[in-house]
This record gives C-alpha cells, sequence and structure tokens, in this order.
C-alpha cells in the first residue's frame, strides 16, 4: 500500500500540471477569438500581398469560413501558451533531477522556447514573402491564383512547426552531447555529410528554387555550429559529481 501511495501522488500530480497546461491554453484562446477573423487576416498578408488584384482567396468548404480561422487561433493561442506549459512540465519533472540536472534543463527550456518563437517569425517574415512570390509568379498563363483557406492555413502551419523544430537544433546539439549520444569531435567529422542533408532537407521543406532551399538551409547549418560551441560547456556528468547532485537534492 506504501508503494502505490507515491505513485497515486505522482499521477494526481501530472494530473493537476496537465490540466493546468490545458487550462493556459483555453484561456489564451477565448481571451483571442474575439479577434480570430483579424488574426487569420494577419496571417495571411504574406500570400495577399503578392496575388494579383484580381485574385482573392476562397472557401471551399461551407464551414471553412467559420472554424479556420478558430483553428488558427488555438494554434496560436498553444503558441503563446507554450512558456507556461513548459514551467508545468519543468515542475513536475524537477524534483526527480540531481542539481547540476536542474541548472542545465531550465536554461535549455527558455533557449528552445526562444528559438521556437525565432523560427516561426523567420517563416512569417522572411520566407512567406519569397516562398508566396514564387508560387504566384509561375502560374500558367489563363491560371487565376485563387488558394483555399483552409489548405493556407495547413500549408503555413505545417512551415511553422518546420521552421520552429529546424530552429532547436542547438538544443539538440547540446542535448546529444551532454548525454553521451555523440561529442563536438565527432559532429564536426560529420559536418560534410550535415551540410549535404541541411540542403536535402530544404529542397523538401520549400519551393524548388535555390533561394528558398537556402533560407533555411543556412539558417540550419549557422545553428548546427552554435550548437557545436555551447555543447562544450555541456559535458556528461562522472558519477562522483551525478552523487553529489544526489545528496544536494535530498
Amino acid at each position: 500500500m506504501s508503494d502505490q501511495q507515491p505513485l497515486i501522488s505522482h499521477l494526481m500530480e501530472l494530473r493537476s500540471r496537465l490540466m493546468k497546461a490545458i487550462g493556459s491554453v483555453l484561456v489564451v484562446f477565448f481571451s483571442l477569438a474575439y479577434w480570430s477573423k483579424d488574426i487569420y487576416h494577419y496571417l495571411s498578408k504574406p500570400l495577399l500581398e503578392v496575388m494579383p488584384e484580381s485574385a482573392s482567396m476562397i472557401a471551399t468548404d461551407v464551414a471553412s469560413p467559420f472554424f479556420a480561422p478558430f483553428k488558427l487561433t488555438l494554434v496560436v493561442s498553444f503558441f503563446l501558451a507554450i512558456p507556461y506549459v513548459l514551467y508545468q512540465m519543468w515542475a513536475f519533472i524537477a524534483p526527480g533531477l540531481y542539481k547540476h540536472e536542474r541548472k542545465m534543463i531550465m536554461p535549455l527550456l527558455a533557449s528552445s522556447t526562444v528559438l521556437f518563437y525565432s523560427g516561426i517569425a523567420f517563416a512569417y517574415f522572411v520566407v512567406f514573402p519569397v516562398v508566396f512570390g514564387f508560387f504566384t509568379s509561375v502560374a500558367p498563363e489563363g491560371v487565376q491564383v485563387a488558394t483555399d483557406i483552409n489548405s493556407y492555413l495547413n500549408f503555413v502551419l505545417k512551415l511553422f512547426f518546420a521552421f520552429g523544430l529546424a530552429f532547436e537544433i542547438p538544443i539538440a546539439v547540446m542535448l546529444m552531447c551532454w548525454t553521451g549520444a555523440t561529442d563536438v569531435a565527432s559532429l564536426k567529422e560529420k559536418r560534410p555529410y550535415i551540410i549535404v542533408g541541411a540542403f536535402v532537407i530544404g529542397m523538401v521543406l520549400t519551393p524548388p528554387d535555390v533561394i528558398s532551399q537556402s533560407m533555411l538551409a543556412i539558417p540550419m547549418l549557422l545553428l548546427f555550429e552554435a550548437g557545436l560551441f555551447f555543447a562544450r560547456f555541456y559535458t556528461p556528468k562522472d558519477d562522483e559529481e551525478e552523487e553529489e547532485g544526489e545528496h544536494a537534492t535530498d
């Protein structure tokens, strides 16, 4: 019975943390719901600004004009609530970490949030104008560009997640080095393969032109180099240090 109570208490705490995280997203969502159409209009600006004057976005589904803005608002609410969601995650796992692990993970969580936001901002302000300008310029003669609002939303959300995750490369590099899965010297030796891989990813996620491919590949390579630089300060801890961290926790 005594073994079950700690498990139950952990499950109760996990449930409480999840409810708080979900509640924070819902609070932001209901606060922004009134402006859902304005939010969607702001998201569609990069496409609308490069479309021909006679062209416009369309809705092929009867319910799309209603649901698409709310779907976007829900995703935006999650993005805005990420710091609080990560804090709840941190508060749940922190008691089980060593002292040196707590000192490392909190800055990584904060850095990963900033990098994710930076990836989204880079996609919106830098990549979207180039990508949509390319798409609208290659339309065959006699074809009018009229993008469905739901298809557009799905497309930009995929790019947001792609660039947001791509900007997490420094965090991934540091974690791999810190856990001992690899080291800085080994990653430096694999640099030629990583350069090729970055451009392959850029080719897959962007239109087939050199400019837009480079707009994703070059930031990925720069972030990889940044991860190599900071990974030197995140080396695996030996057993003695871990024991000291455990005693400090107790």
